[in-house]
């Protein structure tokens, strides 16, 4: 990693612009965001119109998160399980540690154990299934209780179903409740094959069609649908763009200093994931975008003039960050895992929460 973070801070520390805490109170909401090399979820949210206040949760190497319509659901893709939670406000309010505090609390209630698939993207159907990106075998998954995983679908290209990562299959976007498109650093047939050119040869792809709809792309990730149109973050350029699905071209909505990946869309807003580069990375090095790519944070892009808004940089604790989702009318949630004993004692049913007391010796 980059060896010009300042020493001796506090874990986690970061610095924003001074709107963004008064944006997401206007906007009724928090930030949540996965972190792959620290293992953590954050949840960012404003404590007042100065200032934030961010709550990190271990989880094993989290990736994906989804997020129901309401944003009461989530599940997270972690390094060999799917860990899925259910907001709870009435345990939260009484949550022993901090009663009166929180306004939601993600709970975990299942947990899917799918062995170390590299979940990328995961996102909630409208069948209410889990769908997600199994970049080690190539192919788009449901998740249920009979097997790891169920493919979905394979891009045509992909011959075999093994567990080669051959086209570093990594994105999707959700169109009425069904995978639409989903992205990949190449149309490669070969273990590994992305790493042989992997700035230049990324794709676009329409799941229904089953067709290659745009080529030639920065190493696209994070596809998405806002009001109709496909956007994506193209990662070695630093670039937001809008992918016209006709004729296979994009137009540049906006240029990013840095490394991007992860992004949501509320209420006009873009948030937009931003990782600091792994100088000694024989990938990473390559990418035009290298001496740029120096704070891990998040960037906000105000969607219909493209303009720049503010921004969240760590200094500490976060370098890499993978994916971001707005907790819509949430603004101090908090989250537990399934690492500690707490989460065993908020117990909650149709009609009625509440917290049972440790029982000696827990």
């Amino acid at each position: 990693m980059q060896n010009n973070i300042p020493k001796n801070l506090a874990p986690f520390s970061c610095s924003y612009s001074p709107n963004v805490p008064e944006l997401l109170l206007n906007l009724k909401c928090s930030i949540a965001i996965s972190t792959y090399q620290a293992g953590k979820v954050v949840m960012l949210s404003p404590k007042n119109a100065e200032s934030l206040i961010q709550l990190p949760r271990t989880f094993a190497k989290p990736m994906g998160i989804a997020l129901s319509e309401e944003g009461d659901k989530m599940a997270i893709a972690c390094k060999d399980e799917i860990v899925v939670l259910k907001n709870s406000p009435e345990l939260a309010r009484f949550y022993p540690a901090r009663p009166d505090t929180y306004d939601a609390l993600y709970m975990p209630r299942a947990t899917y154990h799918t062995s170390a698939l590299d979940i990328h993207d995961l996102t909630w159907g409208g069948d209410g299934k889990l769908y997600g990106v199994n970049t080690l075998f190539s192919t788009i998954v449901s998740i249920d209780t009979d097997y790891n995983f169920t493919p979905y679908w394979q891009p045509p290209f992909i011959t075999d179903m093994v567990s080669e990562d051959r086209c570093h299959l990594n994105g999707m976007a959700e169109l009425n409740g069904k995978p639409k498109y989903a992205t990949a650093f190449n149309k490669g047939n070969t273990a590994q094959s992305w790493r042989e050119v992997v700035t230049t040869n990324g794709i676009m792809m329409d799941i229904e069609k089953n067709e290659i709809i745009a080529e030639n792309l920065p190493m696209p990730h994070s596809p998405r649908i806002f009001n109709g149109d496909l956007y994506v973050l193209f990662s070695a350029t630093g670039e937001l763009a809008k992918i016209n699905t006709e004729r296979g071209t994009y137009e540049v909505i906006t240029q990013i200093d840095g490394f991007v990946r992860g992004m949501a869309y509320h209420k006009e807003f873009l948030f937009i994931g931003l990782s600091r580069l792994r100088k000694n990375s024989s990938t990473f090095a390559k990418l035009s975008i290298a001496d740029k790519s120096l704070n891990a944070g998040v960037a906000i892009i105000h969607l219909p003039t493209g303009s720049y808004y503010g921004e969240i940089k760590y200094q500490a604790s976060v370098d890499e960050i993978y994916d971001i989702q707005i907790l819509p009318n949430k603004i101090r949630p908090n989250i537990l895992n399934t690492l500690k004993p707490e989460h065993k004692l908020g117990v909650s049913i149709p009609d009625k929460t509440f917290w049972a007391r440790p029982q000696p010796g827990e």
